[in-house]
């Protein structure tokens, strides 16, 4: 009998306001649950605009401590409602100055496993993100859910393959890429990267990216979000790169071990070779 795990995913427009917005994405958390999601991640940042098309302090108000603040109480109490294993993206408040770009899992039955930070910060026009948040500083976790093993990755992360050999090694089985990524040439890597990266670790990915254009800039986010198998073929389709859309999605959960017997890239890795690659 196949292992199939039923998934979702989420890609939204920017409401306007918080409170609207995290309402938005609970109610297509409940519509995925009603379709028989056992697991659900949105996109980055999800209950806010994508702030860090500018340089503003006003939008360090906005960030709250995890798993103690009023956003993951709302998310831990969906969990139990839905049933489902959670991954929520925010902006995290560790302490004053300290800030990160975080993603919690929430077990289905409400229990905190977890959180992933961050590790590779950009800074380029529209996309200021060490004016922000510091880098990750908790390695690439993976989280022992009632769906299996997962991993977590977080937008700009994805071009660095370090990250997603590591959650590999960890055990990770499907691994969430929540995500901010506009039109020009990172639409290209977006339908590259993270297939390739399916295919090298042996693993499902869900790749979410938002939608639309948002107050604070001009970046027009693509949405195109995804599953992905160990093969490098996209689950379904892709969702719409203009409008918001749930995504759920059948995933064979036993193609990860059927691939990984196959082409053994775990066992034929060769790590006494290479020292160089992390030298300083």
């Amino acid at each position: 009998m196949a292992n199939i795990l039923r998934s979702a995913l989420v890609q939204t427009e920017w409401t306007g306001d918080k409170e609207t917005m995290l309402k938005k994405n609970m109610d297509y958390a409940r519509e995925a649950a009603n379709d028989g999601a056992r697991i659900m991640c949105f996109q980055e940042l999800f209950d806010a605009p994508y702030f860090c098309q500018v340089q503003s302090d006003e939008h360090l108000a906005t960030a709250e401590p995890i798993p103690d603040g009023p956003t993951m109480a709302a998310m831990t109490a969906l969990a139990k409602e839905t049933e489902m294993v959670l991954v929520i993206p925010m902006f995290e408040k560790e302490d004053d100055g300290f800030y990160y770009n975080t993603a919690a899992v929430i077990e289905a039955d409400g229990t905190y496993l977890g959180k992933y930070r961050k590790t590779h910060i950009p800074h380029v026009k529209g996309f200021f993100e060490k004016y922000y948040f510091r880098p990750g500083n908790m390695g690439y976790p993976t989280f022992d859910t009632s769906v299996g093993r997962i991993g977590v990755y977080i937008c700009y992360d994805r071009h660095f393959p370090e990250g997603w050999r590591a959650l590999g090694l960890n055990g990770a089985k499907l691994v969430y890429n929540p995500s901010a990524t506009s039109r020009g040439l990172s639409m290209y890597l977006w339908n590259l990267e993270q297939p390739a990266a399916a295919v090298a670790n042996e693993y499902f990915i869900g790749a979410i990216n938002r939608v639309g254009q948002e107050e604070y800039g001009d970046n027009d986010f693509y949405g195109s979000s995804y599953f992905v198998n160990p093969r490098g073929q996209i689950v379904g389709e892709a969702a719409s790169d203009t409008a918001e859309e749930l995504v759920v999605r059948d995933l064979d959960m036993d193609m990860v071990d059927e691939v990984r017997q196959q082409w053994a890239f775990f066992r034929d890795r060769r790590p006494d070779a290479y020292g160089d690659l992390v030298a300083p």
